[in-house]
């Protein structure tokens, strides 16, 4: 199963906020970090605000700061709220499947439970459980902005 890379971004952005809880933190600023488009930074930030993962402030002194705790944010309910689907093969959506083997098919059986088995892992895991290297990941963050801007 492959994420979308709207997900990976949006996992992103909550890993450099975590990182950074102590402080706003800009669009432009994690763009620079991870070398992504700050429109589509826009995009993503913007859902997660409606989700309530993270909080905005507009204004000079405003920019993004986790809504909660990093151990209260956790990987499964984050990715099942940036992913479009969970459509691992073509019959998993009943109305584009034009599979015709499908009703005596039990592919779809399997790789379902596959997926609950990944979301269920993911169900697992905090926002916290991935940022414990923090001061690593902010020097990596660091050194990577230093390296776009050159």
């Amino acid at each position: 199963m492959q994420l979308t890379a709207y997900t990976d971004y949006a996992l992103r952005v909550l890993i450099y906020l975590a990182v950074h809880e102590e402080r706003w933190v800009t669009i432009a600023e994690m763009a620079t970090a991870y070398g992504i488009s700050k429109n589509h930074l826009m995009k993503i930030v913007h859902q997660l605000g409606q989700e309530e993962f993270i909080e905005t402030l507009r204004g000079r002194r405003g920019g993004l700061r986790l809504a909660h705790p990093p151990d209260h944010l956790y990987l499964g309910e984050i990715v099942r709220k940036t992913e479009p689907h969970f459509h691992v093969v073509e019959c998993f959506h009943a109305p584009t499947n034009r599979c015709p083997i499908t009703p005596g098919c039990r592919l779809a059986s399997a790789l379902g439970e596959a997926r609950d088995a990944f979301l269920a892992v993911l169900d697992r895991y905090t926002l916290a459980d991935i940022i414990q290297e923090k001061q690593a990941l902010a020097q990596l963050l660091k050194l990577q902005s230093i390296v776009g801007m050159e």
